[in-house]
């Protein structure tokens, strides 16, 4: 129970102390401002200062003694910063007035800034001043009235702001205090009713205001909105001795228009504030979507309005169908009362436009027409098909027809096209074609039908049409001249190339439009990879037969790309020509010749050799290689593929591990061999990756010479032979020192030597000496054989001789 007690009394207490926190909105300042429920503005630049010169004289002049107020000090402020004073909410019952003074001081004929005073209705926005100071600073403290026409439970905030205007000087309220009675000289607004317009209409606002028009004749009237728009007093109506009614006219609202609207009166006083009342704007409707065409005839269109969805307000009180021609000046409405709706008394092949109106409640409430749907009727089929048509004029590959001019009597419609169907046969498969005609109001109109194939049979008729139908006229049969070749199939021309010539073979051309009578071929050299051969004379000309389909073309560069044209002809003349190229293969370069292989210089691990420039022959020489073969027994059984050169390049350092009789001991580039140049071979060292390495003394070698030619995808090689060394016999083996060969590319330096134990194969010196002996012995032998024949020859002829004399 004293649980009970104890919570009980709390809840009282709180009520209490909420209770005592209800404010009345007086305040004379005196006592601190937040005691009054007043506090300062938070959206502000600058807060209000509390003043009481009874308590505190002030030393400044404009400040006036004895008197407690709220004050803005405008002196060190900018144009345009403000401060707010916020008065706490009030929710009246009755009419009432609210009063205060205000007092201004700055420098003379100047003014510190303006007081504007706001009244903010519920949770609105602070909207525009309902009153403002104007004028110089007065130096006085002046009384203002606020008739606040809005009661309980509409509840409304005053906002006391300064705007600075640069100046110094003070702005000043006091003994704000709230009357329970009407203003004395500041008339009150009755309550105010909202408005309902349509779009791009006047919304009329009638305001009841105590008193009569004669007393105001010096006070403002006019119409705020909370968004800014304001209208003035338009007129003013007595409704009895103690009240008028002010009319106040918003034009040509907008959707942006809408919102709370109220009355404002300003007398030499104060000001009256009416409560807010709400302006709706709606929009006509208009749908969003055009009508739908469910069926047309000649003089008639069935539609669906499809007016269900729309852009505006409804409801949706009376439909219109509205329908204009497009050429022309028809414009006709229909009232509707069903979703379907058909149009009647129509033009034929006549295009219209028709939307659908929709009106709502109130003046202005049609909206604007929706989407257009833009339909044609229909029209009726042609009399008859074009009369008396003929030919007037034929040629290989086109002919013209002629026909009777015709008008609307035979059309029957606004729109109509007339065209010409034709076929014919082309490779054995019927071809048809149709063009539309355009000379269609001459008074001879024809058309020429172009682009047929020489010498073809063609069918050929004229076809009347528009929307409804179509009418043909008699067809005819025309042949069209003859003319000349088409061009010979380029995918059937083929050519095989040689050094020296090139196979050419082609087929007839596809379209022959005729008897072929022969061929001619140009040929012409266009480029060649030699820049040595002189092209000038490499052109020509060949005729061929028409039952010869292929040439050889002969005498040509190697190398080198000619172009060729072929051409048939007829009776009409040559057709179109057909463009082919093709490269003759490159031929080897030609090696000078050398008269013997005797080297420039021997020793027993050089040969010195004079390495002598190359003819090209269709590619100029990419580069000069030395090629070292060891002689070994099996060189005489050389297959055919060695003797075709050496086209795989192998290292010294390679040549034992692939067990090749050969490698590259040197490579140059082309420049560099453009004069006669002495090389050695064996001088060990590298050039472009080869290693020159010293020659063996006991073996033998042959020294090539060959020049390779790159060009077009082919390699050509061409060498000679330009030394020999022969082994040296020695009895002694010695340990030769020569040069570990570096791969290519190596960085080594050329000329470096090292010793290489193995290089004579000492593991084996008496098979070397047996095989040196056996072929000294087998030398030997067939000496001794031939002499031996010789000596028997000899004797056989001696002994003739001696028989004979007898």
């Amino acid at each position: 129970m004293d649980r009970v007690l104890t919570w009980l009394l709390a809840v009282l207490s709180l009520l209490l102390s909420v209770r005592g926190q209800v404010f009345r909105g007086d305040c004379n300042f005196e006592r601190p401002y937040s005691e009054c429920g007043y506090s300062q503005g938070k959206d502000d630049d600058f807060d209000w200062e509390q003043v009481n010169t009874k308590l505190r004289p002030s030393t400044d002049p404009w400040i006036l003694a004895g008197s407690a107020f709220m004050m803005v000090n405008t002196s060190g402020r900018f144009p345009g910063q403000r401060a707010q004073l916020v008065v706490p909410q009030l929710k009246e019952n009755d009419t009432h007035c609210l009063i205060f003074q205000y007092y201004g001081a700055s420098g003379e004929g100047s003014s510190p800034g303006q007081l504007y005073i706001y009244v903010k209705e519920n949770n609105s926005p602070v909207g525009f001043p309902v009153w403002n100071s104007t004028g110089p600073a007065f130096h006085t403290w002046r009384q203002v009235e606020l008739a606040v026409s809005t009661f309980w439970p509409n509840f409304y905030q005053l906002i006391f702001e300064v705007v600075t205007s640069g100046q110094p000087g003070f702005l000043a309220i006091k003994d704000i205090s709230l009357q329970g009675h009407q203003c004395m000289s500041t008339p009150h607004f009755l309550h105010i009713k909202g408005v309902e317009v349509n779009a791009r209409q006047t919304a009329t606002f009638h305001c009841t205001i105590n008193g009569q028009p004669k007393d105001h004749v010096n006070y403002k009237l006019w119409l705020q909105g909370i968004g800014g728009r304001e209208a003035l007093m338009k007129d003013t109506k007595p409704v009895n001795l103690r009240r008028y009614t002010a009319t106040f006219d918003v034009v040509n609202t907008t959707k942006g228009d809408s919102g709370r609207y109220r009355c404002i009166v300003q007398s030499d006083k104060g000001v009256g504030v009416s409560s807010y009342a709400e302006l709706i704007v709606k929009q006509p409707p208009i749908p969003i979507a055009p009508p739908q065409l469910t069926a047309v005839g000649a003089t008639y269109l069935w539609i669906q309005l499809n007016a269900n969805s729309i852009n505006g307000d409804g409801p949706i009180i009376e439909k219109e169908v509205e329908y204009r021609t497009m050429s022309g000046s028809l414009i006709d409405n229909q009232p509707v009362d069903k979703p379907n709706h058909k149009i009647g008394h129509l033009d034929p092949d006549t295009e219209y436009e028709i939307s659908v109106l929709l009106t709502r409640p109130n003046e202005g409430g049609t909206g604007a027409p929706g989407p257009p749907l833009r339909a044609r009727t229909k029209c009726a089929d042609p009399m008859h098909g074009p009369r008396r048509l003929e030919v007037v004029d034929i040629k290989s590959r086109q002919f013209t027809v002629r026909w009777e001019p015709f008008g609307y009597n035979v059309t029957r419609c606004h729109t109509y096209n007339l065209t010409v169907e034709y076929r014919y046969k082309v490779n054995g498969k019927e071809e048809t074609r149709e063009e539309v005609c355009y000379e269609l109001q001459s008074p001879t109109p024809q058309h020429t039908i172009r682009n047929l194939s020489p010498y073809t049979n063609v069918s050929v008729k004229l076809v009347l049409r528009n929307r409804e139908g179509e009418k043909e006229s008699q067809e005819l049969d025309v042949l069209t001249d003859e003319d000349v070749p088409g061009a010979v199939p380029l995918e059937s021309i083929q050519g095989s190339t040689y050094e020296e010539k090139i196979a050419l073979k082609w087929r007839e051309p596809i379209q022959t439009y005729g008897i072929i009578k022969q061929y001619e071929i140009f040929y012409k050299a266009v480029s060649s990879f030699d820049p040595e051969f002189n092209l000038a004379n490499q052109s020509g000309k060949v005729l061929k037969p028409s039952n010869e389909t292929s040439h050889v073309f002969t005498g040509l560069y190697p190398g080198s790309t000619y172009s060729f044209t072929i051409r048939a002809s007829t009776v009409k003349g040559y057709g179109s020509p057909a463009f082919t190229q093709f490269t003759t293969k490159i031929s080897s370069p030609h090696m000078p010749g050398y008269d013997q292989e005797t080297p420039l210089n021997q020793t027993d691990s050089t040969v010195t050799v004079l390495l002598k420039p190359a003819q090209s022959r269709g590619a100029p020489v990419s580069v000069y290689q030395v090629v070292v073969e060891e002689e070994r027994p099996r060189r005489a059984q050389r297959t055919a593929e060695i003797l075709r050169c050496y086209p795989i390049p192998i290292h010294f350092q390679n040549a034992t591990v692939l067990s090749s009789p050969y490698y590259f001991t040197a490579e140059f580039p082309a420049s560099r061999v453009h004069s006669p140049l002495a090389f050695t071979i064996g001088d060990n060292k590298t050039y472009e990756g080869y290693w020159n390495a010293p020659l063996l003394p006991h073996k033998s070698y042959s020294i090539y010479y060959q020049a390779v030619s790159k060009a077009n995808g082919e390699t050509k090689i061409d060498c000679v032979r330009v030394a020999t060394k022969a082994a040296i016999i020695v009895t002694q083996l010695t340990t030769p020192y020569v040069r570990i060969a570096p791969a290519a590319g190596d960085s080594q330096l050329t000329g470096a030597a090292t010793r290489k134990p193995d290089a004579v194969e000492p593991g084996k010196p008496t098979d070397h000496t047996v095989k040196i002996a056996g072929v000294i012995a087998g030398i030997l032998l067939f000496v001794i054989i031939f002499l031996g024949v010789v000596l028997v020859m000899k004797k056989r002829g001696n002994l003739q001789r001696s028989v004979r004399r007898p």
